[in-house]
């Protein structure tokens, strides 16, 4: 779909139920109106559900002004517009908890299987519509990442003022991130131990995988605690590739508990909710760049032991 605002644009629609309006700019003049082109620019929204976005008055252009189904498609116009879902979501049983808040930081502890922000089946049903619909907070951004599967602490910027202040400590690598994952022992090593490797994208567009080469990940990993033939790890990762965690140790012969993606990739589950991945984001530690004071967040959830 189109993108969603910006902070500091003009926008001519508001956030409705914590949905920020997306927009799209025209790249090209098409003859047939608004309504052909949206069908054919979009062709897994329905004709009639862009009919009765258009209808409702839900498509405007960069001045607000509603646009109907046979107004010009002109290049370099910008239109903006909801985005929906043809079918309803199922609801994800599970609920974030505010950290904390101030007037620049939003600091959450998400829960497992719940999407950060609005992509694919997912729109109500993820982190940023939630929280922009509880807290009336329409600049909210997330300043980082964590997987659908992963929950735990979780940074949103809501100042735009500030924002770039914020965003630069996790390009400058300056955040103290800490993990804790359940999983199987792994053999031959004395921990605590770092390990490297080179990550590279999968043949699957949602997997990693690594190769020969240069490192260009690494972790450090601990012990924490053992119980039969599992074991809680801190996992401190210096780099931050996409499902790092899981690759090292899946690589190292100890996948996490209940990884559908290594070290084999399971057909999806679904909204099967029974099974969440052992991986937890414990803290965040990182020193303010605004006061340069020291600030921790840590998350009050717990990992789920087998048996």
């Amino acid at each position: 779909m189109g993108r969603q605002a910006q902070a500091n644009a003009h926008v001519p629609l508001p956030v409705r139920g914590g949905v920020a309006p997306s927009y799209l700019w025209l790249t090209e003049s098409r003859a047939g109106g608004m309504l052909r082109f949206l069908a054919e620019r979009f062709p897994d929204v329905t004709p009639a559900s862009w009919a009765a976005r258009l209808q409702r008055g839900d498509v405007v252009d960069a001045a607000g002004t509603p646009l109907s189904a046979g107004s010009h498609v002109r290049k370099g116009m910008r239109i903006w517009y909801y985005r929906e879902l043809d079918e309803a979501e199922t609801p994800i049983p599970f609920k974030e908890r505010i950290l904390f808040q101030d007037e620049h930081l939003l600091v959450v502890d998400k829960p497992h299987f719940l999407p950060m922000i609005p992509s694919g089946r997912f729109l109500h049903e993820t982190l940023l519509v939630r929280l922009k619909a509880q807290l009336e907070l329409p600049h909210l951004t997330p300043i980082h990442r964590l997987d659908r599967e992963t929950a735990g602490v979780v940074i949103f910027s809501h100042n735009p003022d500030t924002r770039g202040r914020y965003q630069s400590m996790f390009q400058k690598r300056v955040v103290r991130k800490v993990y804790e994952a359940l999983a199987g022992p792994v053999a031959g090593r004395d921990f605590p131990f770092t390990y490297r490797s080179r990550m590279v994208d999968g043949d699957k567009f949602f997997v990693m995988t690594e190769e020969a080469g240069e490192p260009n990940s690494e972790t450090f990993i601990e012990v924490l605690e053992r119980r039969g033939d599992t074991v809680r790890y801190r996992l401190h990762p210096h780099t931050g590739r996409k499902h790092q965690l899981r690759l090292h140790l899946a690589s190292l012969g100890a996948p996490i508990l209940n990884d559908a993606f290594y070290p084999v990739a399971l057909p999806c589950k679904g909204d099967d909710f029974s099974a969440p991945l052992q991986l937890l984001a414990r803290a965040i530690g990182f020193d303010d760049p605004l006061t340069g004071q020291p600030r921790t967040f840590t998350s009050e959830r717990n990992l789920d032991w087998p048996g």
